[in-house]
Formats: structure tokens, sequence, C-alpha cells
């Protein structure tokens, strides 16, 4: 029978259907779910081979492990491995204090509904500091969008006249819903635009009607050019700006200031084209503009945020169809507080700005290799693989290495869970219910909770049950936390809330409410969906703040709204819709009446880009490298069977014809790669997409389950190399250099 549920490889999460083959566990077909809302029957190739994610060489683990004292690891149960982790736990935050473990992880793509329940196993033991993958990418744009707007923003592709996308390749890594469809049907439309600036002659690129073929980390001074001539030639929206926006005349001021011929030759784009491009985008009616890992982890990255923003506002496109939108959400991610200058938190021993919550990835190590009294003791790593997935890998292994305790919750053996003191197995997204808090989609905001597909293997627990035990263990919730909470919920929903509302009183018991709530309210909810129980406390809030679309999704007003908002999505398979919002939702979604548009310490930064000077090719590193590229057959490292790239089995470097020519190789000879901080072989792959002095490796390789495949990124990258201001990596900027060795022959 065809079960639904979805793809787990980019953050749309579109929906498939899996047929389960006679041995309950094999996925013999898999197909685009024309059920979902959101997605409608599309898929892309790669969630076609999902059966290798689950089925395939991972690597899996199905007990408790423990190391022994000579590295080994050795099996243990359940209750042995929750006591003394709780009590491992226990001494740290007695020692040291609870702010000195540290969190890293809770999922991503597909997995966030386990982490939701995370807070509450920090809260047991004190634990204070936090991070994620989001802060290797997102944090410079979430700093940035909440010092503007004061919320998040996304873009409205489907309806636009023109997309603009900067260091973006959606045919490749989607970030919004049927992006493939999108992008051909804006292609073929005479009527409509597309703008790419990319380095690479990418799929979206080969699509477009404009490509900026940028030099690799001058994005800032496009874009600047780019806003520049939107001024200076009288191409904003006057009207508009005087009405939605401040700061406008400081922005003028600096921007009638720009070179713009000179800062178009620094990026090595035509000045013509650019300014074509500014008209093209001014004279549209509406322009949805995504900018991705590409500028994001790459030099000047929030900096690039803030023109980039600074390009559809002062052409006035915001809160209308085919233009930037604030989406509703069921869990809020990356929303920021918006501290402006020095003022926020920060990191305790490297000072660095901590934004959504989240300390940038690149100083984790730094917090750890220190004599500093606030140093990191203790780590619990869930659904992360930080010893491959952050930069400076060898550096990265030894902190873990100095911390007094490491504990991994995942699903296999991983590169960072061979360094723990303990490994906890999770199930696979596909044996638990599960979700993304990525639901970012506009006018109808879609959330899917996904029913197990396939039995979890006995021994293996999910992370909600892993959690509760952990706080159990810590003794900071007992039966008799429950008791009163278990009968209000077996009188009914109504008196659970009125019971949970009051227990929430106690500040305590208000950070462990996640918990109580998978305690109390989980087992009686419906397909033994106790995991979900968190989403009750979710679909009550978004009715909150967001009852107009709520009530245009057929969920009625009032405290009901919120309870009819929760059966649905328990109950909706294939995916629902949680609101149904006008397109001028968004305005209400912003803190204030204006948009600013002068944020002092990030403009004073544009003003002051002509004083510094140009980048400069170093002879010593001649090649600019790309850490981290998503291709046709590449995905997360959770896809850790190499059989599942059909295409490119190895990982090639990717190099342009002038290069390769110099070096004399061609495709298929082999490599040497050397950057600051380590060495690789490589096989090169020679195209015509690459601009001379550029080259790319793919994301996802280096993982070892029977033997190592193709190049790990992050053993070539160095943490210091990382944004002034938010501290996210230069994965996209690696100086390099390449020495000919051999052919594949």
């Amino acid at each position: 029978m065809w079960q639904p549920s979805a793809c787990i490889l980019c953050e749309c999460n579109c929906g498939i259907e899996i047929l389960v083959g006679d041995d309950g566990r094999t996925f013999e077909k898999i197909r685009g779910d024309k059920l979902h809302p959101a997605s409608a029957g599309y898929t892309c190739n790669k969630a076609l081979r999902l059966d290798l994610h689950q089925n395939g060489k991972t690597g899996r683990i199905t007990h408790p492990l423990r190391r022994r004292a000579d590295g080994t690891f050795e099996e243990i149960d359940w209750d042995t491995a929750i006591s003394e982790i709780a009590a491992r736990l226990g001494e740290v935050r007695d020692t040291f204090g609870g702010e000195t473990i540290f969190y890293y992880g809770g999922g991503g793509q597909g997995n966030h509904l386990g982490g939701a329940y995370s807070p509450a196993t920090l809260a047991a033991f004190g634990a204070r500091y936090r991070s994620s993958a989001l802060a290797q990418e997102k944090t410079g744009e979430f700093w940035v969008n909440a010092r503007m707007l004061g919320n998040i923003t996304r873009a409205d592709f489907e309806h636009c006249e023109v997309a603009l996308f900067v260091g973006k390749n959606p045919y490749q890594s989607h970030g919004f819903p049927r992006a493939r469809s999108v992008l051909k049907d804006i292609g073929k439309d005479p009527a409509r635009s597309m703008i790419v600036i990319d380095p690479v002659r990418t799929e979206t690129a080969e699509l477009a009607d404009f490509h900026l073929q940028v030099r690799p980390g001058t994005d800032l001074y496009l874009l600047t050019a780019l806003a520049a001539v939107l001024v200076q030639e009288n191409l904003v929206a006057a009207d508009w700006l005087a009405e939605h926006t401040s700061g406008l005349d400081a922005v003028v001021d600096v921007l009638q200031q720009v070179p713009v011929a000179d800062y178009c030759a620094v990026s090595d784009v035509d000045e013509t084209l650019v300014r074509t491009v500014a008209a093209r985008i001014a004279a549209a009616d509406s322009v949805a503009v995504f900018e991705d890992l590409g500028v994001q982890m790459n030099r000047d990255s929030t900096l690039v945020s803030y023109v980039e923003k600074l390009v559809w506002l002062l052409t006035g496109n915001f809160g209308k169809p085919g233009a930037q939108y604030v989406p509703s959400s069921l869990v809020p991610i990356g929303r920021d507080r918006g501290h402006s200058g020095e003022e926020g938190p920060r990191s305790p021993v490297a000072g660095a700005r901590i934004i959504s919550g989240l300390v940038p990835c690149n100083v984790i190590a730094e917090e750890i290799l220190t004599d500093h009294p606030a140093r990191y003791r203790a780590m619990l790593v869930e659904s992360a693989n930080p010893a491959h997935s952050l930069a400076d890998s060898a550096r990265m292994r030894e902190a873990l290495g100095a911390l007094e305790l490491v504990v991994v919750i995942d699903v296999a053996m991983t590169e960072t869970a061979r360094l723990a003191d303990y490994v906890l197995p999770a199930p696979t997204q596909f044996e638990k219910f599960e979700a993304t808090f990525f639901n970012f989609d506009f006018p109808r905001n879609i959330f899917h909770l996904r029913h197990p597909v396939v039995p979890v293997p006995e021994g293996v627990l999910p992370e909600p049950e892993i959690h509760a035990r952990l706080v159990e263990a810590s003794g900071a919730l007992s039966e008799d936390d429950y008791a009163p909470l278990r009968a209000a919920a077996a009188a009914g929903r109504a008196e659970f809330a009125q019971a949970f509302l009051a227990a929430l009183a106690d500040p305590v018991k208000r950070r462990l409410a996640s918990v109580l709530l998978y305690r109390t309210l989980g087992p009686t909810l419906p397909h033994d969906a106790s995991a979900a129980a968190v989403l009750w406390m979710a679909a009550h809030e978004c009715a909150r703040k967001n009852p107009a679309g709520v009530e245009k999704a057929g969920y009625g007003t009032g405290l009901e709204a919120g309870e009819r908002l929760f059966e649905a999505i328990i109950h909706g398979t294939h995916g629902v819709e949680i609101t149904h919002d006008d397109y001028d939702a968004s305005w209400g979604r912003l803190p204030n009446d204006r948009i600013n548009l002068d944020v002092p310490d990030l403009l004073a930064a544009v003003a002051a880009l002509r004083d510094r000077v140009a980048p400069q090719q170093d002879p010593d590193w001649p090649f600019v490298l790309s850490a981290g590229e998503r291709r046709a057959f590449t995905a997360n490292t959770i896809m850790r069977d190499p059989s599942w790239r059909r295409r490119d089995p190895d990982g090639r470097l990717r190099i342009s014809a002038t290069d390769a020519s110099q070096l004399g190789v061609t495709t298929g000879d082999q490599v040497r790669l050397t950057t600051r901080r380590g060495s690789a072989e490589v096989f090169v792959d020679v195209t015509e997409s690459m601009r001379s002095g550029h080259i790319s490796l793919p994301n996802g390789f280096g993982l070892t389950v029977q033997e190592r495949t193709g190049v790990a990124p992050n053993e070539l990258t160095a943490a210091e190399d990382r944004d002034e201001w938010a501290g996210t990596p230069w994965h996209k900027h690696v100086p390099a250099r390449l020495e000919r060795l051999k052919s594949e022959a």
C-alpha cells in the first residue's frame, strides 16, 4: 500500500508516497504525492532514491553505546545509559555550572520535531548556550531582517514578474515549492524575467535572462552598485518609501556617493548590464528575491544581506503579490530580537554575537579549547555532525576530545558519534512522527506531520522519549507533576488546557513544558502520536497570532480554532493548510509601522567600502574554493550511502577550461588541492560553468561508512575565516592552490 510521507533532503519537504515492500522495510517505489497541498505531486530526482537513506549502508546503530577506556564502544541498556548520562551532566552542572553544558543540533530540513523537546533537557540541567547549522548559514540574514523589518521575510516566486537569485541555485537547492517547475514557467514567459548573481553558470543561470557572473567574494560591490544605480537614476519607489519606510535620506546620501563603474570593475560585471538589470527591477510590478549560501557563507555576508534588502525595498517590493512577505509560523524559526550595535547576548569566551539564540558555529572550538573558567565542559549533540560539518574539522575533533562529556543522539555512527562518550540511537525520519518547522509558504502556509512509514527497530527510542527520560533522571519532573495533568487530559481537552495553563504559572515547569505535554497529553492522542504533543501548544499559539489566516484556512475563531487546527495536523497525513493569508497580512507581522532602511553600523560599513582596498588575487593562493556545492546527486550528510549518487561518485573538483589548460589537466586527472588548513587529492571535472580562478567541491562527501568516499570539505576550511558581524563561515571563499598529480588511468 502506498503511504504518504515527505522528502527530507531540503527545506521544502515535498510530499511523497512510498510503496513499502513485503518485508515491511524496503521502499520499492517512491512518487510525488498529488494530495500534498504544497507540492501537489511534484518532486525532483533526489527524493526517488530515499530507500538508500532508510535501508542503505549508513552505519546504523540500534543500541545505546558507551565508550570504553580503550576507545572502543560497548552496548549498554537504556536505563544504564540514561542514569549515567544524567549523573555526569549533573556533575558538570554542580561543579562548573549548567551554562558550561552546550547543545548542538536539534534536527534539520525535515526532522525538527524531536528537537522541540530538547529545551526541557537543557533547562533540567541548567544549560544556556546552543547552536545549530542555522548559525553557519542564516544568522546574518536573521539579524539584518530583525533590524530592518523586525521579522523574517521570504519571497513569492510563483507570482513574481522578476525573480532575482543571489548566490542561489534553486534548480538544485530548491527553497520554495515546485522550484524547477516555477523556474521553467518564469523562463518561458516573455513578460517575466529571471536574474542570477552567481560566479557559476548554474542550471538556474542557464534559464536566466540576466546572469551577473560576479567575481567570487565581491557580491557586496556588485549589489551596492545595483542599489546605487536605483538611487542615482531615480528608479526608486519614492511615494511608497515615503509612506512605509524611515531612514531613506541616510541611505540615499550613501548610495549617491557610490562609484558605480569602479564597483562593477571590482566585481568584474559589465556596468551596462548592471544598469540594465536595475532598470528591469525598477520597471517590474513585482520582484521576488532569494539570497542563499553562495553569499551567506562568503565574505561580507551580513552586509550583502543588508544591501540585498535595500534593492527590493527601494523599489517597493514588499507586502504585495509576487514580492517579499512575512510568513505565518507554527514554530517560529529565524526570528531575532534585532539588538543594535554592541547590545545583545554574547558567547562566554569569544564574546561572539548570539543571534536567534545561536552561538556562531565558527567559535565553538574556541569556546572549548581555552583555560577560561566559563568554557564549555560538556556537549549534547542531536541529529547533527559537527565533527564533519563545521569549519576546521581537525580543530573541532580536538575540541570534542577536550570536553569532559560528549553525548550524541543520532541514527548512525557519524564522525561525531565516533568521538562521543555515549551514543543514543534514534529512529530514522521514516520510523517516527516527524515534521519540518521550515513552514514559509504564502499565502497558504502548509504544515505536514509525517506518520511512521516503517516500524522502528527494537532497542531504538524516539528523541522525545530520550529527552523525557533525561529530564526525569535529573529529578526535574516526577509522577507527582504528571498526575494532575493526566487526570485533566482524561477528562477532556478543555479541562487539560485549564490545568496545563495553571501548571505553566510555575516558571520552572514552564521551561519543562514540552516533556509535560509529552507525558500527559501525548498518550491521549490518536495514532500513537505522543511525539506530536508539543504541537498542541504551537497550534493554539498560531491561532492566537494569526486569527484571520487560521479562520480563512477553515478552523473558525476563538479558542476552538487552535483545537481544530491541532486536530487537523494530527490527522492530516498528507499535510494541511495552517493559515490562508491576505497579502497585506505581512504588514501586521511587523512590530513597527515603518520599515527601517538605515541600520547605522551596517550603512556606515557600506559607505566605507569606497576606502577599502579592492580584493586582489594572491599569487600564493591563486584559486578561490567553494567548499560545499549542491549538485544533482548531492544533498545533506544524512545521505551516508555512496551508492545514492548516480553521477560523480567521487565528488570531483570543478574547474574552468582555462585553468585546466594552464595546469595541463583534463577531466579525470588528479590534482592536489591545498588550502591554508590542509590538502587533499581529488579528481577534476573540467567545465565551462566555472570562472577562471574559481573551483568547487560538492557537499555531502568525505563521510566514512565502510570506507571514506570523496573529500570532506571542512578538512580544508578555517574557523577564523568568518563574518565580522554574525560569525558565519567563509566556506564559499577559501583561498587555495592546485598541483597536477596523475591521470585517472
